[in-house]
């Protein structure tokens, strides 16, 4: 369907999705044929047509509110009824080459798996009938070389934590009070109609309002695992692909691992919203906690450049040494950074797709040329 949709139309000489390696094998054969080849792309062309205006049919077919009255749907709280929790400090805290070991034990193994193409859940997977015994052999081959990666300490992690005074002084904006000056973070909001008593979601429904007189937080968060460049050129001296990819994989789990890690701290002790706190590691990954963590660029605030204001809030790339990249990915690749929020009735969400509307007062409110709020949004524009 992506094909049809969206790159199809960008190439007037053929475009051809395939679903494995094995079927290539038959479409290139028909695109090298000049006999079969104009009658193959035809039909493609024809099959890529049909998905397309039945894709364009379905979304006509969802109602979006007006940017105006998705605002007036947001989430009803009840801070007439709302304690806030005040952090341990505000500002931030660096941790340093932290324990390797301790973070290894918040590894989720499951999305390893599916980065080798195993899908399954995780430990069912290891006796799964059909990839059971490769995902063992895996498996057993990735905490080998893990346990390598600890006693030598090959990798570095490297995180920071704050915590700032906040509150919501607009529909969808939050102040934020970092020492003496405020950051202005700018959220979006759910347009999409929904039924009879759902609100339309923005993050900044979960921040007190600055007229009830509360002072509520915001936290932010950034993890990196660093050092594995040498690995990788050792590994690729020796023509090792498989624990090149082994070790690729271990430092990315071991990024969103400390992030697992520094999230369960914050509640108990940093922010100490939830003290008492007593979760499995399966009730972690199941993300049963109090709280959410959601990242710049993903469905619930998908606008990556508010990415630059957590950085600024947290040190930027002096706090971790992680640097953004000028599309906003961070480098060291295996990174993760997010927001904090504590209020019990914060959940996670997808923005989905917004208006014109919506679109035209975002950019207003962050002083953004429309073209570059496009360009940034494009992905959720209706």
């Amino acid at each position: 369907m992506h094909t049809a949709v969206k790159i199809a139309p960008q190439y007037d000489d053929g475009v051809v999705h395939v679903l494995d390696a094995s079927r290539s094998v038959t479409v290139a054969g028909s695109l090298l044929s000049k006999e079969q080849k104009p009658a193959f792309l035809t039909g493609i062309k024809k099959e890529y047509d049909k998905l397309k205006e039945d894709f364009g049919n379905k979304r006509s077919a969802k109602a979006y509110l007006s940017f105006k009255d998705a605002q007036q749907n947001g989430a009803v709280m009840d801070w007439n009824n709302f304690t806030p929790v005040t952090p341990s400090f505000t500002g931030t805290k660096i941790f340093e080459d932290h324990d390797l070991h301790e973070i290894a034990e918040y590894i989720d193994w499951q999305p390893f798996f599916i980065a080798w193409e195993m899908h399954g859940k995780f430990p069912q997977i290891l006796t799964d009938a059909v990839i059971g015994t490769e995902a063992t052999k895996l498996f057993n081959d990735a905490k080998k070389l893990l346990k390598q990666i600890i006693a030598e300490k090959w990798l570095n992690a490297r995180g920071v934590v704050g915590f700032w005074p906040a509150n919501k002084i607009a529909a969808d904006t939050v102040d934020v009070k970092a020492d003496s000056s405020v950051i202005k973070l700018e959220f979006l909001r759910q347009q999409i109609k929904k039924t009879e008593g759902q609100p339309n979601l923005s993050l900044a429904d979960f921040i007190a309002p600055a007229e009830k007189n509360y002072q509520d937080h915001v936290g932010a968060f950034s993890v990196t695992i660093s050092g594995i460049e040498q690995h990788i050129k050792n590994f690729e001296a020796n023509h090792d692909d498989y624990n090149k990819i082994i070790l690729q994989a271990l430092a990315d789990r071991l990024a969103e691992a400390f992030a697992e890690l520094l999230h369960k701290k914050t509640r108990i002790e940093y922010w100490g919203y939830v003290k008492d706190e007593q979760l499995s590691s399966e009730q972690l990954i199941k993300e049963e906690y109090m709280g959410i963590r959601p990242a710049p660029g993903y469905p619930a605030c998908p606008d990556h450049t508010e990415k630059y204001k957590l950085f600024e809030l947290l040190g930027g790339e002096k706090a971790t040494g992680i640097m953004l990249t000028e599309s906003l990915a961070m480098y060291p690749a295996a990174s993760v950074c997010g927001w904090y929020f504590a209020n019990p009735e914060s959940k996670y969400f997808g923005v989905g797709k917004i208006g014109e509307d919506q679109l035209n007062d975002y950019a207003n409110r962050k002083d953004m040329a429309i073209e570059d709020a496009t360009r940034w949004l494009r992905p959720v524009l209706e």
